[in-house]
């Protein structure tokens, strides 16, 4: 059977509507003061946030695990579940019995993902969202009509692989191995390309699943990429990066050679909706409480959710995932510890909560960036 979405907890009686909240207190710094303090999320939220991110949950549940049932990562019985005929139902994702800390990372997401989208105020459908954020993920989410499937990328997640493999399943590539530059938007069809009823009709009737990584992992992987390789951001993001925070960089800097530091500045000033996708939050470009996910999968292992995601799909046999090329390098968790711990603490102290909800609903804790853990 195909997984079933989350179903949204109601939130405990005179609880602040978070979506509210969170419309009229953006996270960060707000705009209109840049030299105000930062301002905090509802104190329920922050309770759950502070919970579910520093791995406090993850310990309690491992201690307790064989003493209770996890919650079923995609509980059985869907509506719709036979999508192509007599085509034989998609399994339940396998989980090896021994690896506790996946189980348990999956059961802190979903209930998280469940409690926080449940409180008054969060939104349901995309059409509850601002314009603007529901253009961002109209503009995210790839469509597959034949294989009925949504796929909410996310920049530097895999995304260019997933792409491959649509364009593989549409026919327009003979294989996932074919040697060409990606193109990001040709021969894809988005939901922002259709017209609204039939937006709905897919976001009710498809499977529906994106991957997450790391949040700062993440951000070193779009740091290094785009600012130490891709001339196009060093001109357009990297020369004024230098221009606002470096003293006398002069009025026409290559933008070459962007710090981490500098960049985190950077991004401490920008509001989270306004982000280049790269780095924008995981949770504004897929809004996991305004689309019912059928999977959220992981970068961390990715070949075998990917995998996964392709038999539920019924793709056919031939068509898999891209493996990972032997020169590709991604951020090891050793050089994320380095550039972290050369960052002002102060620093990653007004970047983490732009990101916070991507820490919190995923189920990443945050990181470990006390003296004593970065001069190890």
């Amino acid at each position: 059977m195909f997984p079933r979405p989350l179903t949204p907890l109601a939130a405990p009686n005179g609880a602040e509507p978070l979506g509210r909240a969170l419309r009229r207190a953006p996270l960060g710094r707000a705009r209109a003061g840049l030299g105000g303090p930062p301002l905090l999320l509802p104190s329920m939220l922050m309770f759950a946030v502070i919970v579910a991110s520093s791995g406090l949950l993850l310990m309690i549940e491992r201690g307790i695990l064989a003493e209770m049932k996890p919650l079923p990562l995609h509980p059985p019985n869907r509506e719709d579940a036979v999508w192509r005929g007599t085509v034989p139902r998609p399994g339940r994702l396998s989980l090896d019995a021994g690896d506790s800390d996946l189980q348990v990372r999956q059961d802190v997401r979903n209930r998280t993902l469940r409690a926080v989208c449940g409180q008054p105020g969060m939104p349901r459908d995309p059409w509850d969202l601002p314009v603007g954020q529901r253009r961002t993920l109209l503009r995210h989410i790839l469509v597959n009509d034949r294989y009925r499937f949504l796929y909410c990328y996310v920049p530097k997640v895999a995304c260019s692989n997933w792409k491959r493999v649509l364009k593989v399943l549409a026919g327009v590539l003979d294989n996932v191995d074919v040697r060409l530059k990606m193109d990001h938007r040709s021969d894809l069809v988005f939901l922002a390309d259709l017209r609204p009823d039939e937006i709905r009709y897919r976001l009710q009737h498809y499977f529906k699943f994106l991957f997450v990584r790391d949040p700062l992992e993440r951000l070193l992987s779009a740091y290094r990429n785009k600012f130490g390789e891709i001339r196009e951001y060093q001109q357009r993001y990297g020369a004024e990066i230098v221009r606002r925070y470096r003293a006398g960089a002069g009025p026409s800097p290559a933008g070459d050679d962007v710090t981490f530091p500098e960049f985190l500045r950077y991004l401490v000033d920008e509001d989270p909706e306004r982000m280049n996708e790269h780095w924008m939050p995981v949770y504004h470009l897929c809004q996991p409480c305004a689309v019912r996910y059928d999977f959220v999968g992981s970068y961390e292992r990715l070949e075998a959710d990917a995998n996964q995601v392709l038999e539920w799909v019924r793709a056919p046999p031939h068509v898999r995932f891209p493996a990972r090329q032997a020169w590709y390098r991604p951020a090891s968790p050793e050089s994320l510890h380095y550039h972290l711990c050369s960052a002002p603490r102060a620093l990653l102290q007004d970047v983490l909560p732009k990101y916070i909800l991507d820490f919190s609903l995923f189920a990443y804790p945050l990181p470990n960036i006390t003296r004593e853990a970065c001069h190890k």
